[in-house]
């Protein structure tokens, strides 16, 4: 039997969203992953490391899943429900969480690591990544792209001007990785297909994922949650196609 748009709404509104993991959405939303791998990529290097860093580690499930960490490891994150979390799933693996502003400078000194990773930073300041890997270190890293899940966006938000759209644009990035003296090694872009089977999960992916519709609130768009669960309801899943591109820069040696 249907569960009723109130039902889904108030369900979805009331979990907690702690932390990046998204398994609640288990069953109501499929996500397409990128070929690449990234977690197992990420292991790969932490692995021939002997000193890293993970920027905005989230709650450091990401981190927590590699394999091997090396000697010396630390992650940042900015949010205090997740430096709580980052940091009971961190510690008992050996690394330190940081909490940090997510603002110049990094608390580090000069040449600290010889690997910096980050997934999905919200903000990437290349001068300091630079002035904090070693000479010869690497920054790898996951970036959401430009115009990911607009469809959810311009749902609610109506049409967004073209410099919002390009926004995060993987060219763009490689220039200012290169500004901050850093050489692109490797960089790939896929354009990823997503599905919400039910309007509690949109709720909960916006109440999440927190700059995708600011100020997001139940009560701010019910109107427009109720119209587009009636569109699920009638016409099926609600599609939207995520970005996201890989990055590897290096510190010339």
């Amino acid at each position: 039997m249907s569960r009723t748009f109130d039902d889904l709404v108030a369900e979805a509104d009331a979990v907690s969203v702690d932390g990046w993991d998204f398994s609640w959405l288990d069953g109501r939303a499929t996500e397409q992953r990128p070929s690449w791998g990234y977690q197992r990529l990420m292991g790969e290097r932490l692995a021939r490391a002997s000193a890293a860093l993970d920027i905005q580690t989230g709650g450091g499930e990401v981190l927590a899943g590699v394999p091997t960490l090396p000697t010396t490891m630390v992650a940042t994150e900015s949010w205090p429900p997740n430096v709580a979390k980052a940091t009971r799933l961190l510690h008992p693996l050996g690394a330190v969480v940081v909490a940090d502003a997510d603002e110049p400078p990094l608390p580090f000194a000069e040449a600290a690591f010889d690997l910096v990773t980050s997934r999905h930073p919200v903000t990437v300041w290349w001068a300091e990544i630079a002035r904090v890997l070693a000479p010869g270190g690497s920054y790898l890293s996951q970036h959401v792209g430009h115009s990911s899940m607009f469809e959810v966006v311009e749902y609610f938000l109506g049409p967004q001007p073209e410099e919002v759209r390009r926004g995060r644009n993987p060219d763009d990035t490689r220039r200012a990785a290169e500004a901050a003296g850093l050489d692109v090694v490797d960089l790939r872009f896929e354009s990823l297909r997503n599905e919400f089977f039910d309007i509690g999960a949109v709720v909960y992916f916006l109440r999440k994922v927190i700059w995708m519709v600011p100020g997001f609130t139940v009560e701010r768009y019910r109107d427009r949650l109720r119209e587009l669960h009636e569109r699920i309801e009638a016409q099926g899943p609600f599609v939207a196609y995520s970005t996201r591109f890989l990055i590897e820069a290096r510190k010339p040696a």
